[in-house]
């Protein structure tokens, strides 16, 4: 699965690298990258702003691009009470997907175990490629 992130600060994009690297070399872009395919599956890491506001980049692309959005996570402070991590509970109501953890500034390592996991649960597996189905059927020769 990509994992796609809109970070203010660095917080969020360090987060999103961190796991992708522990969870074996996912790839990470952000939002302000070429888009994903057309419903390739992403996980959305945003910040909240303001008073719990989804940040207008993260907006723009989930208008655009909200097709393989499966969860989100959503980094905010604990100072923002009610607010903390708002814009994940925004997006995961709007977008019908869970909000898969909520981050106090740039997460910890309990955080990243836990996005690790959804991932895990989350991913299907690549499938090989095509292998032809190999005959054991015995065939007589001509002698």
């Amino acid at each position: 699965m990509l994992l796609v992130f809109d970070s203010l600060t660095g917080n969020v994009r360090r987060f999103a690298q961190a796991v992708a690297r522990e969870a074996g070399g996912l790839h990470v872009q952000s939002v302000t990258d070429p888009p994903p395919a057309p419903g390739q599956a992403y996980l959305l890491l945003t910040y909240t702003f303001g008073q719990g506001q989804v940040p207008d980049t993260t907006a723009v692309f989930l208008r655009a691009h909200s097709a393989g959005l499966r969860g989100v996570v959503a980094s905010g402070s604990y100072h923002w009470g009610v607010n903390f991590g708002r814009a994940g509970d925004r997006i995961a109501k709007a977008y019908g997907v869970p909000l898969v953890a909520r981050l106090n500034k740039a997460g910890s390592a309990a955080d990243r175990a836990q996005v690790r996991q959804w991932l895990a649960d989350h991913t299907a597996p690549h499938p090989g490629p095509a292998t032809a189905e190999r005959r054991t059927e015995w065939t007589p020769g001509l002698n």
